[in-house]
């Protein structure tokens, strides 16, 4: 039998601590806690399940969850048609790899600030009174100010796609940016116009890189509860946002409960999602 070497083992080492102390301890924790009992001044430890029935006997905690997942749905949708299409023009209609590196960098210009900000920026844009109801009244476009532009769902998603749409382009153009160019002159030459072309060699070449755009946006969308508090003016509500609440009602347990359920949606998502493309084979 041949002797395990060390060496290996203590390279993974520090990294395999780090998960340790920093995501499975965590996470056992709050596994734990969210059996525990509470009331209004203490956390009673006691083994019940009465936190996640709650949790999954309520028709509101239903509904929010459902929105959540809607807005997961909506976002993940519209940054994946953005991401594509802004990949897909980096990587193959800019000819010069200087210019594509420039603009990639201004794309990322925008995250240099933080989300909070980038957020409250949409308000004086948006608002009643914002500079675009104020264009459109100018130019009589419209009549009256629209008010679904803030504080509504629009906003919310539109918020969303604003701070999370890196995240898909950014995979899919390093996906794009491996694909053989002979491939996309093949297809033409052999008759396929641009649309087929995108469809049967382009698409399929990225699915990895959508595959990982999705993984991140899918995750963040669902944990997000800044943006609903803030873009929904408390007219919307997600599961994230059910659970700073509830932490800052001292309700520790039932929080617990929210953020276990909330994983393990979460896991079946990424995992669907790795079922549908194999990473690590199109890698």
């Amino acid at each position: 039998m041949a002797r395990l070497k060390p060496v290996p083992f203590l390279q993974a080492a520090p990294l395999a601590l780090i998960l340790v102390f920093f995501l499975l301890i965590p996470m056992f924790v709050l596994v734990v806690v969210s059996f525990f009992d509470y009331d209004s001044v203490q956390i009673i430890p006691a083994f019940q399940l009465t936190n996640y029935t709650d949790v999954l006997g309520s028709a509101v905690t239903w509904r929010t969850y459902l929105n959540t997942f809607r807005f997961t749905v909506i976002v993940w949708a519209v940054t994946v048609v953005l991401g594509f299409t802004v990949a897909y023009v980096l990587a193959f209609e800019i000819r010069s790899r200087t210019t594509q590196m420039v603009l990639f960098l201004v794309c990322t210009v925008p995250f240099l600030t933080s989300n909070i900000i980038r957020m409250i920026s949409w308000i004086p844009f948006l608002g009643r009174e914002g500079l675009l109801n104020s264009a459109l009244l100018k130019l009589g476009l419209i009549h009256q100010p629209l008010e679904f532009l803030l504080f509504s769902d629009f906003a919310v998603v539109l918020a969303y796609t604003h701070l999370y749409a890196l995240f898909m382009v950014t995979p899919i153009f390093n996906t794009m940016m491996r694909i053989d160019r002979r491939l996309l002159e093949a297809a033409l030459d052999n008759g396929a116009g641009w649309w087929r072309t995108i469809t049967t060699v382009v698409l399929p070449l990225s699915k990895s890189g959508i595959a990982i755009g999705s993984i991140f946006v899918v995750t963040m969308v669902m944990g997000d509860f800044v943006t609903v508090r803030l873009m929904s003016g408390g007219q919307s509500a997600s599961v994230g946002l059910m659970i700073s609440n509830q932490i800052s009602l001292l309700q520790y347990p039932a929080a617990c409960a929210n953020a276990v359920v909330l994983l393990a949606i979460v896991l079946m998502m990424i995992g669907a999602i790795l079922r549908i493309v194999d990473i690590r084979k199109e890698l």
